[in-house]
């Protein structure tokens, strides 16, 4: 039988999220010197924080490598992080036994073929709204924001709402 959005979003206690397209606008910006530049979305970083901050955990899983990836998710305190990652199953699959999580505690983000993999295992697919068409019919939930422009703000508001965590962290930066 097929879970409610409602009911699904309950259920969550981990985030997983592909990189460019995602946590990116997709764009790949390379400087003089070769180096690999990426835009982040500053209120996607600071959901993640209040996020974590509530006990949930997160996780990155990107096909690609790059050092602002790096920095980026030790500057979030990203629980677990792999890079270099295709095809994604085998990272997902420790992601959840490292962090003893289920598939339906798992909530994944992507935007792209690569990530189809994961949309039949995770408890809450989501592709956010710039996604390739096949993944946003393959997926639970599309968001109305683009990847790097505040999808995943999106999709963690929602988790937090549908736990009852919402409000109080509105009022507690209201003080």
């Amino acid at each position: 039988m097929k879970r409610s959005l409602a009911s699904t979003l309950k259920s969550i206690k981990l985030l997983i999220m592909d990189v460019d397209g995602v946590l990116t606008d997709g764009s790949i910006n390379i400087d003089d010197d070769g180096k690999e530049l990426k835009h982040f979305d500053v209120q996607d970083g600071f959901a993640l924080v209040i996020f974590q901050k509530r006990g949930f955990k997160t996780a990155i899983i990107s096909a690609r490598t790059c050092p602002a990836v790096t920095a980026r998710a030790a500057d979030l305190k990203i629980d677990k992080v792999y890079q270099d990652a295709y095809p994604k199953t085998s990272a997902y699959q420790s992601v959840l036994k490292d962090l003893n999580i289920s598939d339906e505690e798992t909530c994944f983000i992507g935007d792209d073929l690569p990530d189809l993999c994961l949309f039949k295992r995770a408890g809450l697919a989501v592709a956010v709204a710039n996604g390739r068409s096949e993944v946003k019919r393959a997926a639970h939930y599309v968001t109305r924001a683009h990847g790097g422009r505040g999808a995943v703000r999106e999709v963690i508001e929602m988790i937090l709402k549908a736990q009852g965590h919402w409000r109080k962290i509105v009022d507690e930066h209201a003080k």
